[in-house]
């Protein structure tokens, strides 16, 4: 865009405004001013994804208008045509559709549908008009303004990576021509005299509609912005819960009805319950709903009270918080394209030598003793992950006791197979493992938990550094989008040890799996700096944990 008449909040990505009622050009004469009649629609979430602007176009005018009398038609492969028709559509307050000139068109029925008596074709051949006036003309903003009786102000030139961001700032209270940035223009005179007077319709302020940006849906846009819906641009991401700013959009629109716009949408699974999440307006420390790729995290590990099970209980509360940020800090730099989030992993059932009360051989933490410092954490920024070391229970048993810590947004769950316990085992004598089937059970329940509480995506961590730890791991269950899991390589010793682990850890993961590496303070021969670690622990993981 070279002017300013389109804002460039609209540009990226951000919240529109809607439109306001009101009588929108035409030449009218005596007549009766004509009114265009939009309509919510009843589900809670419509999914527009045609691949062809024609049928995207329909789409959109079937989802928002109940009938018009008056609408705007461009032809599908009309770049200048299309632009102008936008402006012409949204300052009347009328669906643009488009023309594909073929013998399966499917505009002329759309027309029927909207009970449409009079249509304005910017640079475009009809199908059958019968019953119909047209008026026809060139793509040209003095033809346009001419037929309409708007004045639509200073043109402005679109670059076409920019069209549907620029349509989605029109404003119907604020005409303006857009026009190709290249000049392109039609030709020819026009057709057909004037459009009666359009009185807008109720503006639609309780729909959103979520537009990807791709090219195919810019009538779709128009008709949106002319129905009076608010426009949010998602950027090309196909998941509501990716983009702070969407986040933010739907949270503050709170719409009755979101109408999700873009073949880019076609094949998403779940954009109900998404675009529920992402407009509970819930945030994850650094933003957004979706842990990767655009978190990078830093924690501490370790047990609130001591330094013996880690370095997070080596110094009271304040001092572990101020020592994340500080250690998350160190690699700001070196993942620039990353959001660094400083994480306290808590190990909240800890491995015990004797069987205790319950007999399992693990004494689980206090849950009310826990509260106060997992949400002091989480209102510093820290993200937080409760580790688990079962004993002889499972892992699920222990993660559904502290269920009420887990509906926090910021609290992720740890698995540490390592000291799951078979019966008659006890700690210490071998190394413990988990069936796949176990760790399914975890997953079920947690994503189940997360998408009915409405909360960002959470973090699952398995901790691993024999293969043998994790039984049949290539069945585990990935389908779930509410959970990002993520496999954390704990060897420790020396580097080439380390690294063969990893190397090995790798072979044959389910996908998608995201992994974490841990650099021990004591046990690594030498500890990798941070430097190092985003250097030479390839691929570069999403978690760098210190212990």
């Amino acid at each position: 865009m070279r002017s300013a008449a389109v804002p460039s909040a609209a540009l990226a990505g951000l919240l529109l405004l809607s439109g306001c009622t009101g009588s929108s050009g035409g030449g009218g004469g005596d007549a009766a001013p004509v009114e265009p009649v939009t309509a919510a629609p009843d589900a809670a979430s419509t999914l527009v994804a045609d691949t062809d602007p024609a049928a995207s176009a329909v789409s959109t005018s079937r989802a928002l208008f109940t009938s018009s009398p008056v609408v705007v038609v461009a032809g599908a492969d009309d770049e200048a045509g299309q632009l102008l028709g936008a402006s012409a559509a949204v300052s009347l307050g009328v669906p643009l559709l488009l023309t594909t000139g073929g013998a399966d068109d499917p505009v002329g029925d759309e027309l029927d549908r909207l009970g449409a008596t009079d249509v304005l074709a910017v640079d475009a051949e009809l199908p059958a008009t019968e019953g119909r006036d047209v008026v026809s003309v060139p793509a040209t903003a003095d033809a346009v303004a001419g037929a309409t009786g708007v004045d639509l102000g200073q043109a402005d030139e679109v670059a076409a990576d920019g069209a549907v961001a620029a349509v989605a700032g029109l404003d119907g209270d604020a005409p303006v021509a857009l026009v190709p940035e290249d000049g392109a223009a039609g030709e020819g005179e026009s057709e057909g005299g004037e459009l009666p007077e359009v009185t807008r319709a109720e503006p639609l302020e309780d729909v959103v509609v979520l537009a990807s940006g791709s090219p195919e849906s810019l009538a779709g846009v128009a008709t949106a912005r002319a129905a009076g819906a608010t426009v949010t641009l998602t950027e090309g991401q196909t998941d509501p819960r990716a983009s702070a700013s969407v986040v933010d959009a739907l949270a503050q629109a709170q719409p009755d009805a979101v109408v999700v716009l873009g073949a880019d949408f076609a094949g998403v699974a779940g954009l109900d319950w998404k675009t529920a999440t992402a407009a509970s307006g819930t945030q994850l420390p650094g933003g957004g709903q979706l842990l990767f790729p655009e978190h990078f995290f830093v924690a501490l590990y370790g047990y609130p009270d001591g330094g013996a099970l880690g370095v997070l209980g080596e110094q009271p509360l304040e001092q572990s918080i101020t020592r994340a940020e500080e250690t998350a800090a160190q690699y700001d730099a070196l993942v620039p394209d990353r959001t660094v989030v400083p994480m306290f992993e808590i190990i909240v059932t800890v491995a015990s030598a004797s069987a205790g009360p319950d007999g399992n051989y693990s004494t689980e933490a206090d849950l009310e003793t826990l509260r106060p410092y997992v949400e002091a954490a989480g209102a510093a920024g820290l993200y937080v992950v409760l580790d688990l070391q079962p004993g002889r229970t499972d892992f699920l048993t222990q993660a559904q006791q502290y269920q009420s810590l887990l509906e926090l947004p910021y609290v992720g769950l740890a698995l540490d197979p390592e000291w799951r316990l078979q019966p008659n085992q006890v700690h210490l004598t071998q190394i413990g493992q988990v069936g796949i089937d176990e760790v399914n059970q975890v997953v079920t329940w947690l994503a189940d938990l997360t998408r009915a509480n409405a909360l960002p995506q959470k973090l699952l961590v398995l901790h691993q550094f024999q293969v043998r730890m994790i039984v049949d791991r290539e069945r585990l269950d990935t389908s779930r989008d509410e959970l990002a899991i993520m496999v954390h390589v704990d060897g420790q010793g020396s580097q080439p040890a380390k690294q063969d682990t990893w190397n090995v850890l790798h072979q044959d993961a389910p996908s998608p799996l995201y992994w974490g590496w841990k650099n021990f303070y004591d046990e690594d021969e030498p500890m990798l700096t941070p430097e190092q670690t985003i250097e030479q622990v390839l691929p570069v993981p999403e978690l760098v944990t210190y212990q």
